[in-house]
């Protein structure tokens, strides 16, 4: 019998970073996941039913009990939903992390900040993400080109990063063309690429429920204009001066000032309609986030983006990103993708 002042935490987040408890979004399991009871003593056990993917076997807790839901042969054992209310019960019958219970706002409080300075084990797990998305991105600047759809893209960059990273993940994000303010991105479609178009790719990379989120541009056919050309230019200027405001104790709105106003001194700042960058790790995005009215404040262990892009009518859309772990000095770049519109 657990004791009732054990804590039972069940959101996917907070069992991701205090149990590495992760279950896949495309799997028999999706809406399923599990309870996380910890002691007063730190003593902690994680139930789930015996349906989840295999990854949940790479989860940290001090004991772990498989509740039997289905096993292929006999009816389920009533609601799936239901299976883990014996196990709620015995450890006091809430789950303190839920919108209803009173403790939620501080549990969820507490653990935002705490995951804002990365572990050493995290930033090894974004690493393997890095790669991953690199290895999509080099598919990309090899086989883009007039002809091939938006969907094929995907399917190419995937298979590159399920290679690199040796076992399928999801990749979501922008695999898609720009003609300017009226698309910045979106999801792949049948479209046929065309000759003269930019073509942005903006993606992630799931491993454990940790991603990456990086991009690059590319001009379809290899010979950009030279508006297409300016406007890139623009943007690499931009991230290099907000990578110059990259250090622990820098306002994060001084950091997304240091962007815009590159844009601002061209007479382009109007193009620059998002946020300049956004913590990343377990969520995407998370704090701190590098935006006009911020209030916070970068600090050592915060992996953040910058991510400056314009976009343009009549001469198309570009965006580039990089993915930085800060310190107390500057920055360690997590992500080494080549940054070129050819």
């Amino acid at each position: 019998m657990q004791p009732a002042a054990s804590l039972v935490l069940a959101d996917p987040v907070h069992l991701r970073y205090l149990a590495n408890f992760h279950v896949e979004t495309l799997s028999l399991g999706a809406d399923f996941g599990a309870l996380l009871v910890l002691r007063p003593d730190g003593h902690s056990t994680l139930y789930h039913d015996n349906r989840l993917p295999k990854t949940v076997a790479r989860a940290f807790a001090d004991d772990r009990v498989v509740v039997p839901w289905y096993d292929g042969l006999t009816p389920g054992q009533g609601p799936r939903r239901m299976m883990l209310r014996a196990a709620m019960d015995q450890a006091g019958g809430r789950v303190h992390d839920s919108l209803a219970d009173a403790l939620a706002p501080r549990i969820h409080s507490v653990l935002a900040e705490m995951r804002r300075s990365k572990d050493p084990d995290e930033i090894d797990q974004l690493k393997l993400c890095m790669e991953a998305t690199d290895a999509g991105h080099a598919w990309a600047r090899a086989n883009i080109k007039p002809g091939i759809t938006e969907l094929a893209v995907y399917a190419g960059v995937a298979g590159a990063c399920y290679a690199a990273a040796g076992e399928w993940a999801v990749l979501y994000g922008d695999f898609t063309v720009s003609p300017g303010s009226a698309k910045r991105g979106g999801s792949p479609t049948p479209h046929v690429l065309q000759a003269g178009e930019t073509f942005i790719l903006d993606y992630s990379v799931i491993l454990q429920g940790y991603r990456s989120d990086f991009t690059n541009t590319l001009a379809v056919g290899g010979k950009p204009t030279t508006d297409q050309t300016r406007i890139f230019d623009l943007c690499v200027k931009a991230m290099a001066a907000g990578e110059g405001e990259l250090r622990a104790g820098v306002k994060c709105q001084q950091v997304y000032d240091a962007v815009r106003n590159v844009f601002d001194a061209v007479g382009m700042a109007d193009q620059f309609p998002h946020h300049a960058g956004h913590g990343l790790g377990i969520c995407h995005p998370e704090a701190p986030y590098l935006v006009r009215h911020s209030t916070e404040t970068l600090i050592a262990g915060d992996v953040v983006t910058l991510e400056p892009g314009l976009y343009v009518d009549g001469v198309g859309g570009v965006r580039i990103e990089h993915n930085y772990r800060i310190t107390d000095t500057g920055y360690e770049r997590l992500s080494n993708h080549t940054i070129s519109l050819v």
